[in-house]
């Protein structure tokens, strides 16, 4: 073992220089993602602690039950899920980490002109994605195992065997993803094997989304119909077999709260001698694939671009456009389009803009105790920041890491004759048009789907019409400002600190022109109801509110890109020393 340590030790170093040597600035990141991940844990126990108490009171007021075990074999079904969403989770996570980490990573050619033989490179690498793929799982499975035990009252020994479980099972799904990824590998290219994989992930989750919500699980709010859907929910039967680590894992916890300790000991040894062979399994079979499996990879990463025809170039390529502005445009359009990553994350956008539009068609209005005109046109308000916060989820998976893409290639854009101001209207030019058109359509669709006034439907394409502009800044503006040029993969911006302060900026934004114009735009709606004209003093606050938000959308273009052209201007050197560009002049 003190090769494989030997090979882990610059992670380490670099997680304890990380950990000590954390400046101000590192400290108050460090605090705000801390604060939103407790916030994150606390609302998954009281949501699992609440499901349980409710399943504890549906069982002792529903008398058609008549099984005074009821609440446990509702509380036992649920943990079934848990177990098998989590291993689903498991191995998707640890193939695309395996997947990285083994075959990827921009440090193979060091690591493989080593003295070291490449199953105990493996067995490194794979202990890096055992850590890598299982650390948010473990943490985040600890509030729905503690609400377990309080809810039906264990003590230590359930809490210690809940630990004992989720090792071997995090280490099972992590053998069995590297085990996929070895003979994956060995057929397909590693890249092109990770673009296969992420379509396939995406197309899984949106299969899995449209099948829940067209069950139309609201209806177990429905007093009516609860009691009918707990038996259902008691009948319902998860994959279980004696080979899956989730089923150990499973019997382990749910014989430690029915307190049969002979059950817990024979899952736990099946779990911890599964895991074991695994691993084994795993390392055995490295030593005769994972070095044919590298090479391969290596070999797939350089193609051959192909003879360039300028001249076609010159009269197809966006002709309306001339010089290098014309180049730095066709070459952000056909990045697009030519990254595969790309394509599965757009399917994903189009079936959940189906989901959010189906919402609105199956909502149970005549149910409403409010009016169903007024609650139309309530809903259609609110929908505003509704489709809005769509917008910015979107801007964040492709706005926001937009300059980061660019990666080591930077200082081309830098020595290029083209202004970082440039640059950036540029990308601004590329994302905003179908942005836009996309929100609108979305706006438009929900409107007509609740049949609101004329008045509502043209204050709501306007306003966002507005705002999309701004929130389109706001992530270009911070994905500049904010960039990682070093990462491996530039999307994983989003989720360090200029992700999270633009996902809050942009939820600021959007709730303050949602509060500024509720209070005319309300007053106007009542009126119309009534069918009597809106007084003068509603019409001035409404004229006022809308200048006010006009300020506040054209701030919301104006500052993050300032903000982002001061920061790139001032050159990549302040991302990082190794940045690219980073030697480039300072202004432009």
């Amino acid at each position: 073992m003190n090769e494989v340590l030997f090979l882990l030790a610059p992670r380490y170093l670099s997680v304890r220089k990380s950990l000590l040597s954390r400046e101000r600035g590192d400290l108050v990141k460090f605090a705000l993602f801390g604060v939103l991940g407790l916030a994150f844990w606390l609302g998954i126990f009281f949501l699992f602690f609440k499901i349980l108490n409710y399943f504890n009171v549906a069982a002792v007021e529903d008398q058609a039950v008549g099984d005074p075990n009821f609440a446990k074999i509702l509380a036992v079904k649920l943990l079934s899920m848990v177990f098998t969403t989590f291993f689903a989770l498991l191995l998707f996570s640890g193939v695309v980490t395996t997947l990285s980490k083994l075959y990827l990573a921009r440090d193979l050619f060091l690591v493989g002109s080593l003295p070291v033989s490449h199953a105990k490179v493996f067995l490194a690498r794979f202990l890096e994605s055992l850590v890598d793929s299982s650390w948010m799982i473990f943490i985040y499975a600890t509030p729905v195992f503690l609400s377990y035990g309080m809810v039906f009252h264990k003590g230590l020994f359930f809490y210690a065997n809940v630990f004992l479980a989720m090792v071997p099972f995090c280490v099972s799904a992590a053998a069995l993803s590297a085990l996929v990824v070895m003979l994956a590998v060995l057929v397909l290219p590693a890249s092109r094997f990770r673009g296969i994989l992420v379509f396939l992930g995406v197309s899984a989750f949106v299969l899995i989304y449209l099948a829940l919500r067209l069950a139309r699980p609201e209806r177990l709010v429905d007093p009516d119909s609860a009691a009918s859907m707990m038996r259902y929910l008691a009948s319902l039967s998860t994959p279980e077999s004696l080979f899956l680590p989730s089923t150990w894992a499973f019997d382990s916890v749910r014989e430690a709260l029915f307190g049969n300790l002979s059950g817990v000991l024979f899952a736990d040894a099946l779990a911890l001698s599964g895991a074991a062979s695994l691993v084994f399994l795993c390392y055995w079979i490295s030593g005769a694939a994972y070095f044919r499996g590298v090479s391969k990879a290596q070999e797939g990463r350089v193609s051959s671009p192909g003879p360039v025809a300028l001249a076609r170039w010159r009269t197809r390529r966006l002709p309306f456009i001339r010089g290098p502005v014309r180049a730095l445009a066709a070459k952000e359009i056909r990045t697009f389009f030519r990254d595969t990553t790309q394509w599965p994350q757009l399917f994903l956008m189009a079936a959940l803009i189906g989901i959010y539009l189906y919402n609105f068609k199956v909502l149970p209005l005549e149910r409403s105790p409010i009016g169903t005109a007024y609650l139309k046109n309530i809903l259609a308000f609110l929908n505003m920041g509704l489709a809005t916060f769509v917008l910015a989820a979107l801007s964040a998976r492709f706005v926001f890491p937009a300059v980061s893409l660019e990666k080591e290639a930077f200082w081309i854009v830098r020595a290029a004759p083209v202004s970082m101001r440039t640059f950036l209207l540029i990308k601004y030019a590329i994302y905003f048009p179908p942005l836009l058109v996309l929100t609108e359509i979305l706006v438009v669709a929900t409107n007509i789907l609740l049949t609101v006034t004329p008045f509502l439907m043209w204050v709501s394409v306007i306003t966002v019409g507005l705002m999309v502009p701004g929130i389109v800044a706001l992530g270009l503006g911070l994905g500049a400002a904010y960039p990682d040029f070093t990462s491996e993969n530039p999307l994983q911006a989003v989720t360090g600190f200029g992700g999270l302060l633009f996902m809050i900026l942009s939820a600021i934004f959007i709730a303050t022109v949602v509060m500024v114009e509720a209070g005319p735009v309300y007053y106007i709606s009542h009126a119309g109801f009534h069918h009597s004209a809106p007084g003068p003093l509603t019409l001035l606050w409404l004229g006022g509110a809308g200048v006010l938000v006009l300020f506040c959308c054209a701030l919301a273009v104006v500052l993050p890109l300032r903000f982002g052209l001061k920061r790139l201007s001032e050159g990549p050197a302040r991302n990082g020393e190794n940045a690219p560009g980073s030697t480039s002049r300072k202004k432009d």
